[in-house]
């Protein structure tokens, strides 16, 4: 009785004994991973259909990823396929909306965090890692990519000028002229159409928005620039043309490319343009000054 009650005790403890009768750690046993279920994630139903249960999707071979949604914590990350398997437990009604139709549609934001929705009905709500918006949305402002139902172009960027602060819309509006989504002409509607350009950056539009919100000269985008001989010296982020003002917006990689930047600068200026550069923290924390060297820019070089 003994004997048994103390096999019993270490059993509770995780422990065997060995061949020669010394006593081993037992060993974990492995999680049951179906093949199938390694792909793509997937639903609890499918989950059950293979064999695991609630209990066995809490281990650490699995993600949860959304309302009754999973994947293998192997899987590398697919916005695609992280969209699918929701629209597999969305009403059928459901239309991807907001930023994550933005990506879908070729702009560059993050899909899925949250993932952004518009349904018909009051039955789905949001909850972590989505958001839902109940409207009615015509069938004209719906299109389909890779199977799945999202707002189009136009509808999408409604929206966002809709729900998004405005620099943030005229960044998503830039981009999609840029990438030649739309046409300047079909953003009539819009109530930011008369500030949109084709810029090649976010940080761009963001610049030029601060200079136009100051009443500063809208300047020209994306301008190429010769010199008195015509030849090609380079392009201009911005620029004002009636005082041969150039203003770059120095990004990220700016210090890989310093050698390259200078000797682009050195060309702009030995053919009379003068230039002026920003980078992240002047446009988003020192608005004030970087207007203020522009406007003093302006008035230098008008006088």
């Amino acid at each position: 009785m003994r004997k048994t009650c103390g096999m019993a005790l270490v059993n509770r403890l995780g422990w065997r004994a060995g061949r020669r009768g010394g006593m081993l750690p037992s060993v974990p046993r492995t999680p049951h991973i179906p093949r199938q279920l390694k792909a793509a994630p997937f639903t609890l139903d499918d989950a059950r259909r293979h064999g695991l249960t609630p209990s066995a999707l809490r281990s650490k071979a699995w993600r949860r990823i959304g309302f009754e949604l999973y994947c293998w914590e192997g899987l590398r990350p697919d916005p695609w396929a992280h969209l699918a398997a929701w629209a597999r437990v969305l009403p059928p009604k459901a239309v991807f909306a907001g930023k994550t139709a933005a990506w879908m549609l070729g702009l560059d934001f993050e899909p899925t965090n949250p993932i952004e929705v518009n349904v018909p009905s009051v039955g789905v709500r949001s909850r972590p890692g989505l958001s839902v918006r109940h409207c009615q949305i015509s069938w004209r402002d719906v299109r389909n990519i890779r199977g799945l139902r999202t707002t189009n172009v136009h509808r999408t960027l409604r929206d966002l000028c809709r729900s998004w602060p405005a620099i943030e819309a005229l960044v998503a509006i830039d981009m999609a002229l840029h990438r030649r989504l739309v046409k300047p002409d079909s953003l009539r509607n819009l109530p930011l159409a008369k500030f949109a350009e084709p810029a090649e950056s976010p940080m761009e539009t963001r610049l030029r928005w601060v200079l136009v919100q100051a009443g500063l000269p809208r300047p020209e985008v994306q301008t190429d620039l010769h010199d008195a001989e015509g030849r090609f010296v380079g392009r201009a982020d911005l620029y004002y043309p009636a005082v041969r003002l150039v203003l770059e917006y120095d990004g990220g990689n700016h210090r890989e490319r310093l050698v390259s930047d200078d000797r682009r600068q050195n060309l702009l200026m030995n053919a009379g343009f003068r230039v002026l550069r920003f980078t992240a923290v002047d446009v988003h924390q020192r608005a004030d000054v970087v207007v203020a060297q522009v406007r003093g820019a302006l008035r230098r070089i008008e006088a």
